[in-house]
């Protein structure tokens, strides 16, 4: 079985002339009657605070937006335990009208995560959060990608997320929908394998592993740099 690529290290020296540093309350995202009891219990367990840290933005850092992008925030989100979970996050993200790029500070490391938004509806699409290896505080950043705009430049930030290297020529979008079907694969095979081993007769013992090495065929045409032929 193919083994998932693991995140890649990608904090970014976010622009000083982009810093916003302020804080915002926690329960601004979950006193509204439609977060249910459980997530509001993770705001207030996991949550140390929140701090919208950077705007980038064309008055900041020269950028064009565009309706689909119009700016880029920035939230930093400290955490009191170990870490927090991605529904936190997303409820955080679809408060916000505007792409945002997230750093989980825990216990002096950090992560930086985030998912595609969308904002073409009446409110923001969230999709799978990717998220990077945890780093020191204190480790090296690397500049922000060049770009000509912040649609651009969003779309690199996110590309750095992604557990595979995008192919030539395909978009993000393209290959977050890439790694969903290899993900959908990798959940297939595992459940074969745990029918494999309880399987007591040889003859279905033989068409489960032919259903697996079909699949992992596939999936390594998933995640290999390239596509092949047969894709």
């Amino acid at each position: 079985m193919v083994e998932p690529v693991e995140a890649k290290p990608a904090l970014f020296r976010w622009p000083p002339v982009a810093a916003f540093g302020r804080t915002v309350p926690k329960t601004k995202f979950y006193e509204h009657g439609k977060v249910r009891t459980a997530l509001r219990e993770k705001f207030i367990e996991d949550v140390h605070r929140i701090t919208w840290a950077y705007k980038l933005a064309e008055g900041t850092i020269r950028l064009r937006g565009t309706a689909a992008v119009p700016e880029i925030q920035v939230f930093a989100v400290e955490t009191k335990g170990a870490d927090v979970p991605d529904d936190v996050l997303s409820a955080i993200d679809k408060t916000i009208h505007f792409p945002v790029i997230f750093e989980v500070a825990s216990g002096g490391r950090v992560r930086t995560v985030a998912a595609q938004k969308s904002l073409s509806g009446k409110s923001p699409t969230v999709g799978t959060y990717f998220t990077t290896d945890w780093q020191l505080v204190d480790a090296p950043r690397r500049q922000l990608p060049t770009a000509l705009d912040l649609p651009s430049l969003y779309e690199a930030i996110l590309s750095a997320l992604l557990p595979v290297d995008r192919r030539a020529g395909e978009t993000v979008s393209e290959a977050i929908e890439r790694l969903g079907r290899a993900r959908k694969l990798q959940r297939e095979i595992a459940g074969l394998a745990r029918k494999l081993r309880a399987e007591p007769q040889l003859n279905r013992k033989i068409e489960v592993r032919r259903q697996i090495n079909e699949r992992t065929t596939a999936l390594t045409s998933f995640t290999d740099p390239a596509p092949s032929n047969e894709e």
